[in-house]
């Protein structure tokens, strides 16, 4: 075989190799909602919106989002990442296909996971 097809072969190898990654991303769409609507939603990590929104967020790291709305009390959720069905099943599909490179891949991207609640509801409550 050329030196050059070796390394294509090669190439493709790892391009199928992490399913995941692949089909399900690095990111997820985490949807908040609140009541009342319109108010701020933070997350540990940085992100804000006004809700009702969505962000495209890491789906490797479990985080706290803070929804605050004057007049109203500061409401706290946790958003845990968990592996989830599709991951699971992605997951499966690497040890057909992709092997160790691509559990390897997939594990240290977060593809395989979900994060929970999504969506999050928050109910705010009036404060004095």
């Amino acid at each position: 075989m050329s030196k050059n097809l070796n390394y294509l072969i090669l190439l493709w190898i790892f391009i199928l190799s992490s399913c995941a990654t692949i089909t399900r991303g690095t990111k997820d769409t985490f949807v908040i909602n609140s009541n009342p609507s319109g108010a701020t939603a933070i997350t540990s990590h940085g992100y804000t919106c006004v809700t009702p929104c969505s962000l495209n967020l890491p789906r490797k790291e479990n985080f706290v989002v803070t929804v605050r709305k004057t007049g109203y009390c500061d409401a706290q959720a946790t958003v845990t990442s968990i592996t989830g069905a599709a991951g699971s099943a992605d997951m499966a599909g690497n040890v057909l296909v992709g092997g160790i490179i691509g559990m390897g891949t997939d594990a240290i991207t977060g593809a395989t996971r979900d994060l929970v609640p999504n969506p999050l509801d928050i109910v705010l409550e009036e404060c004095d």
